[in-house]
């Protein structure tokens, strides 16, 4: 593991440390270098350089650098899904299929770095545009920083580094504070495929070093994934720069009466207990048609008790730990605070144990009111809220009755019923007869109202990552 922080392509240890505890027995498996409001300018001065130096290369060979770091990840994929584990606390299983995910990430960002070109704009269009011709270029913005959170510490950190850096920008990232061994890994990686090193900073940190990377005005584009709250501060605080957020949702999946039930069903367990729940698709509300209520609650919760929960290095299990023992309490707070208001508990709503207490049952809570926490707030925890409808409309207000929008699953064989949803649901991504938590990685990502603005996925975030240079010529 590396503990040191990476500035401008050199390894630096500080006093200060960050402890990174292993969620399902709270031990502390390694300390991390903590980074400062000073590093971060000093990242930025070097950045400078590194910008200069990656931005001289040509596409082709910065292709070249990300294709052979996606190959150096793929060689040492065992050691960084382990890393995983440790840090997030995410079964072995999930953790291998991140590495697998990352890797796909970075050759998709290696492409693009390929294909990034202009467009003839015809000027001679315009009544004083004769004799002219006029085309654009798109080039990098110089420096991006990125702050990503604790639930896909190498994937999210690729879907921002490696897209940048195929426009040939500098990169400084700042992990989330709780998984910060993988993306210093990523870093001895990306160095080690060639990478100009004065253009990769990664600065695990707190607050303080997150609002210098987003408030410095030397940085063009400040892309953040999180919660809604750190969001908004961003939004206040960045200035005039390009700002990207992905803040999470509460995704909906809809069965229809005439939906495959036992589709439903299972894409509902892949994506309420995935990550314990702690994925920003993951299945949190399922509105079933009145007819099919009680036959999908019963085969859902004979699915749920099914799942192994426990030690996320085991093989065989489905459901791991949540990030610490403050989140599992949390949500009980919410479950009871539902419960108190009219809903049932189906299965689940209890810590597994006091040994392991960051383990939270998976968990089926039905007829929920729609004012209580556990319906409106993103709960980014192993529960699923299952309440019925009966006509289409109701069930499409039911979905946009949420702050959030990022995406929603519809299960119908009627396509007209299909296209009034595509239609009317506010959502970054309506998909039909899949659960909300699909996601692949060169796809558009992102959502509307609170969940966020911009796109992500190599080919989108490029246009973020990015600037038009128009040029005319007179050829009078």
């Amino acid at each position: 593991m590396r503990t040191e922080l990476l500035l401008g392509g050199e390894w630096v240890s500080k006093e200060e440390k960050l402890p990174v505890v292993y969620p399902y027995t709270g031990e502390v498996v390694a300390e991390v270098s903590k980074a400062s409001e000073e590093d971060v300018y000093k990242a930025i001065e070097v950045a400078k350089e590194g910008y200069e130096k990656l931005s001289a290369l040509t596409p082709y060979e910065r292709y070249e650098i990300l294709m052979r770091a996606s190959q150096l990840l793929k060689q040492r994929a065992e050691d960084f899904a382990k890393s995983l584990v440790l840090e997030v606390g995410k079964t072995i299983r999930e953790a291998r299929t991140e590495v697998q995910r990352a890797i796909q990430t970075l050759i998709f960002s290696a492409e693009e770095a390929r294909r990034i070109g202009g467009e003839v704009i015809p000027i001679d269009a315009h009544p004083n545009g004769k004799s002219k011709i006029g085309f654009y270029l798109r080039q990098p913005v110089g420096i991006v920083s990125a702050i990503t959170p604790f639930n896909f510490p190498l994937n999210l950190s690729m879907h921002k580094v490696a897209p940048a850096l195929a426009c040939g920008n500098a990169v400084i990232l700042k992990p989330s504070e709780r998984t910060p061994l993988t993306p210093l890994m990523l870093g001895e990686v990306l160095l080690e495929a060639g990478l100009p090193p004065q253009a990769l900073s990664i600065l695990p940190g707190y607050g303080d070093v997150g609002k210098a990377m987003t408030t410095h005005p030397d940085v063009r584009v400040v892309s953040f994934t999180g919660s809604r709250k750190i969001g908004e501060i961003i939004t206040r605080q960045a200035g005039i720069k390009k700002v990207v957020l992905e803040l999470g949702s509460n995704s909906a999946i809809v069965l229809h009466k005439d939906g495959d039930l036992k589709k439903a069903v299972q894409k509902t367990v892949l994506g309420g207990y995935a990550i314990a729940g702690q994925v920003c698709i993951s299945v949190q509300r399922v509105f079933v048609h009145e007819e099919l209520f009680d036959q999908f609650l019963e085969e859902l919760e004979k699915a749920v008790n099914g799942l192994k929960v426990g030690d996320p290095m085991q093989e065989d299990t489905d459901v791991g730990p949540m990030i610490g023992v403050s989140e599992v309490q949390r949500v009980q707070e919410w479950i009871d605070e539902a419960l108190h208001e009219g809903a049932k508990l189906i299965t689940g709503g209890v810590s597994c144990g006091d040994r392991v207490s960051s383990v939270l049952l998976p968990t089926i809570v039905s007829l929920v009111p729609p004012n209580t926490k556990l319906y409106r707030e993103e709960a980014f925890a192993p529960v699923v809220v299952v309440n019925p409808y009966k006509e289409v409309e109701e069930a499409i207000q039911m979905v946009n009755d949420s702050e959030y929008g990022l995406q929603v699953g519809v299960f119908t064989k009627d396509i007209d019923i299909a296209w009034e949803f595509i239609r009317k649901v506010q959502a970054g991504g309506v998909l039909i007869n899949e659960g909300p938590n699909f996601r692949a990685d060169h796809m558009p990502y992102g959502g509307v109202k609170y969940s966020g603005i911009g796109r992500e996925g190599p080919r989108f975030a490029i246009e973020d990552y990015t600037e038009i240079k128009m040029v005319i010529f007179d050829l009078s």
